[in-house]
């Protein structure tokens, strides 16, 4: 996740999104940075999928599973001291699954009260029985 020349002239937004809810929001610790000094991608996509989850929790009412990353961006780079907004919004219910996206925005540590938006993906989860097959999602 090196940062790109655009890096920089990234848009800083002053308000965060209205249309999706914040489900997650957590600062990146020192033993999460690579040699660059940047968060690692694994560590934020494991973040995001944390973050995914919530709302398909809701309804699946039990265990699920992730089952597909349809899409994953880095847009900038995560950096120590960043305080982390993570915002979903559900993309579709399907008959045993469960779509939504996920939008990452990093408040910089020296830039309080600005935004930018670093990461972006779309999760798909699956509700799942004991022994781990697809069931169908309560409908209520």
């Amino acid at each position: 996740m090196s940062e790109s020349p655009s890096a920089n002239m990234a848009a800083t937004l002053k308000s965060l999104p209205v249309d999706m809810e914040l489900v997650l929001k957590v600062i990146p610790l020192p033993a999460d940075v690579n040699a660059n000094g940047d968060i690692f991608g694994g560590w934020v996509m494991a973040q995001c999928d944390l973050a995914g989850s919530v709302i398909p929790a809701r309804y699946a009412k039990g265990r699920m599973a992730t089952v597909a990353v349809n899409e994953f961006v880095f847009k900038q780079p995560v950096r120590l001291g960043d305080i982390l907004s993570f915002y979903s919004k559900l993309v579709r219910i399907g008959r045993t699954s469960v779509t939504v996206t996920v939008e990452v925005f990093a408040e910089r540590f020296k830039a309080q009260g600005e935004y930018v938006k670093v990461t972006q993906a779309t999760f798909t989860y699956v509700a799942i029985d004991d022994n781990g097959r697809p069931r169908p999602i309560p409908k209520d």
